[in-house]
């Protein structure tokens, strides 16, 4: 009986372990996939190559026109969820702030659906442009398309990750912070930004 005993224990002990190392081996696997949401590149440079396309149709490298401290705000422009409150925090936030849009700092509208056209950026900022009092939205605040290469490599170096279902994409809502250079300076999550906090 003694020695059954010790065998059932044995044997119960044996399938812990056992099912402890697939436990191990999945999380492990779980970890090489890209997970939805924002994993922060403090103090990473964007890649000198990324090309987008700006909402007059002029192709740029987007490190080239990276000139001043830079906001990047990443939406998709027929998003019919939570990039409409982000934009208008975009709004309110470049009218509050008492540093110049244009000059001191500008602010970077890219859209992470490659489908989307210049077209689009042009008309959505055609209507948040209305909400921005008293700032230079025309050469300060600049709407972007691209194309999935770009868009991904963009997304990559941000460690912002999306997820697309249908015609739609799950994503998570921030602002990000690049310095003169192209380095990533700082994340502001939310929708709703506070004038000090951009300053």
């Amino acid at each position: 009986m003694v020695i059954i005993y010790k065998m059932k224990k044995l044997l119960k002990g044996s399938a812990l372990l056992i099912f402890s190392l697939l436990f191990a081996i999945q999380i492990n696997a779980d970890d090489s996939l890209p997970e939805l949401g924002i994993y922060e590149n403090l103090d990473q440079y964007i890649p000198d190559d990324l090309v987008f396309t700006d909402e007059n149709y002029n192709t740029v490298n987007l490190k080239e026109v990276i000139d001043k401290p830079t906001v990047i705000a990443l939406v998709y422009y027929e998003c019919p969820g939570i990039c409409s409150p982000l934009l208008e925090g975009v709004a309110d936030v470049i009218t509050k702030a008492k540093i110049d849009l244009g000059t001191e700092y500008q602010v970077f509208t890219i859209s992470f659906d490659p489908d989307e056209k210049p077209k689009l950026a042009k008309d959505k900022k055609s209507n948040y442009a209305k909400l921005v009092k008293n700032k230079d939205v025309t050469n300060g605040w600049t709407w972007f398309t691209g194309d999935s290469t770009n868009v991904t490599n963009l997304l990559n170096s941000l460690g912002y990750k999306v997820k697309k279902e249908g015609q739609e994409f799950i994503h998570p809502a921030a602002l990000i912070v690049l310095s003169p250079d192209g380095k990533i300076t700082r994340y502001l999550h939310g929708t709703y930004f506070l004038p000090f906090d951009l300053k």
